[in-house]
């Protein structure tokens, strides 16, 4: 008879102020060694957009949050395994590959998605940024 494991235990991951508090989303879920972090965007942490019409300040920001969200699980940027991107404009790839390797410099090279989409949640949203990460300290 094969042996069943109990399911890891789902921990949330917020912040002080927490960005999306109000939206009734988690900015990350914490489940055993891993941390799966919802869509940073480049928001400041009263949820006001940060660098319209900048994807580079953008970036930047949704970066930052991406970090904050990892380390409040106990991990980092450093730990991310796979991001995903999602831009409004694929022309921005250099940009974001620029940034990719002040933010993520370590090897092996980390798994990403980088895709272009019509839209994001607010319309001068022009990148956003999703990641998994291992969870080094509890």
């Amino acid at each position: 008879m094969p042996v069943i494991q109990p399911a890891a235990e789902r921990v949330r991951v917020s912040a002080e102020p927490d960005w999306y508090e109000s939206a009734g989303i988690s900015l990350g879920i914490r489940v055993g060694s891993l941390v799966y972090t919802s869509g940073q965007a480049p928001i400041d942490a009263q949820g006001a957009t940060v660098g319209a019409g900048d994807f580079e300040a953008q970036a930047r920001q949704a970066l930052a949050n991406l970090s904050t969200v990892l380390t409040n699980a106990g991990s980092s940027l450093a730990d991310v395994v796979k991001a995903t991107v999602f831009v409004t404009d694929i022309a921005q790839q250099d940009i974001y590959a620029k940034l990719r390797a002040e933010h993520f410099p370590d090897k092996p090279h980390l798994a990403e998605s980088f895709v272009e989409v019509s839209s994001l949640a607010a319309p001068e949203w022009m990148i956003e940024i999703e990641a998994i990460g291992l969870v080094r300290q509890s």
